[in-house]
C-alpha cells in the first residue's frame, strides 16, 4: 500500500529551529515521492477530527513532530485506527522516543520514518486519560506543574526547578490496592510507568518494556532528604522489579513492581503530571494498560 503521510508540528512565528525542521521534512519527503501534508498542533489537544481524515485521504502515517505530552494527545485519537504513528523528537524531554531508541537528530529521525518498522507497544489509561509513556503523583508532577510556568523551556530549566523543588518536598499518604493486595503508605512520588524514562535519557524505572503487557510501578516512600537523594539515584541506575508482601511493603523505601493494573486513592491531592503535562488532579485514580495501543514506527533492530 502506497505511503502518505500527515505531520503535525508546531511552527511558533519566528522560531528558526521549526522553520528548518519543516524545510528538512518538505525536502526530504519529496526525495522519498510519498505525498505529504503538516498540519498545526493545536493547544487544545482535539485530534479526533483524524478518522475522517485518516479514512477519507487513505492516511497511512501520522507523525508527531514534538514532545511527549503532543505524542500523547495525537495518538489518543488513533487507537483504533489503522495507522501508524511516527515521532520528531522535538520535546524538552522526548521520554518515548528515547525509549524506543528514535534519535533526537531530526534528520536521523526521519530516516526512521522512512526505513524503520511500525510494531505495537502498549499504553494505558488513568481513570479516562489516555498516557502513552508516563505519569506521576508527587514530587516530579510538581515539578511539571513549576516548569510549565516558566518562559523557558530545556534541560537546564527542568534540573532547576527540580533542585528547587527538592528542599521543598514532601511526603504524600497514598492508599495503594494492587490485584488484590492494599496498602497505606507515604511517599514522595509515584511513577506509573510503560516506557523506562522521565525523559532525557533518566530512567526511572530501568526494567519497563513498551510491549510487555505490563506497567512498571516505582514507589519512592518517606524517608530523609538524603536517603531520598541517594535512592533515586540507585533506582535510575539499577533499580530492580521485586514484588512485595505484607512485611516487606513496610520496611522497604523504594517499591518497584509491575502490573497490568492499579488502584490509588490520592488522600493529600499530591499533583499529578500525564506524559510529563500538568494535569488537575483528583482523589482516586484506575489506572489500566492498554495492551498493543497503537504501531509506533521504530529503528530496525540489527
Amino acid at each position: 500500500m502506497a505511503r502518505k503521510i500527515i505531520y503535525f508540528i508546531n511552527p511558533v512565528s519566528g522560531t528558526k529551529g521549526k522553520a528548518e525542521v519543516i524545510k528538512l521534512i518538505e525536502k526530504r519527503t519529496k526525495e522519498q515521492n510519498i505525498p505529504f501534508e503538516i498540519l498545526h498542533t493545536n493547544a487544545q489537544g482535539d485530534y479526533f477530527f483524524l478518522k475522517q481524515k485518516i479514512e477519507e485521504e487513505n492516511i497511512t502515517d501520522i507523525v508527531v513532530c514534538g514532545g511527549d505530552g503532543t505524542v500523547s494527545q495525537v495518538t489518543a485519537s488513533l487507537l483504533e485506527e489503522a495507522v501508524n504513528v511516527g515521532i520528531i523528537p522535538m520535546g524538552s524531554g522526548n521520554g518515548l522516543a528515547l525509549a524506543a531508541k528514535i534519535p533526537t537528530n531530526p534528520s536521523k529521525a526521519l530516516d526512521i520514518i522512512f526505513n524503520g518498522k511500525a510494531k505495537y507497544i502498549d499504553s494505558f489509561y488513568i481513570n479516562q486519560t489516555f498516557s502513552c509513556m508516563l505519569c506521576g503523583l508527587g514530587f516530579d508532577a510538581q515539578v511539571a506543574h513549576d516548569f510549565a510556568k516558566q518562559g523557558s523551556r530545556g534541560l537546564l530549566t527542568y534540573v532547576k526547578q527540580t533542585i528547587n523543588n527538592f528542599f521543598t518536598a514532601r511526603p504524600y499518604s497514598f492508599d495503594i490496592v494492587n490485584q488484590g493486595k492494599s496498602f497505606n503508605t507515604e511517599a514522595f512520588f509515584i511513577s506509573i510507568a510503560n516506557s523506562n524514562q522521565f525523559g532525557n535519557n533518566f530512567t526511572i524505572a530501568p526494567l519497563a518494556s513498551l510491549d510487555d503487557g505490563l506497567l512498571d510501578i516505582v514507589i519512592v516512600k518517606k524517608m530523609s532528604k538524603f536517603r531520598f537523594l541517594w535512592q533515586v539515584i540507585k533506582q535510575l541506575r539499577r533499580g530492580q522489579v521485586d514484588e512485595y508482601n505484607e512485611l516487606t511493603v513496610q520496611h522497604r523505601e523504594v517499591l518497584y513492581f509491575q502490573t497490568p493494573r492499579l488502584m490509588i486513592s490520592n488522600l493529600e491531592n499530591a499533583p499529578l503530571h500525564i506524559d510529563g503535562d500538568p494535569v488537575e488532579t483528583t482523589r482516586k485514580f484506575s489506572i489500566q494498560v492498554i495492551p498493543q495501543a497503537f504501531k509506533l514506527i521504530q529503528p530496525v533492530k540489527k
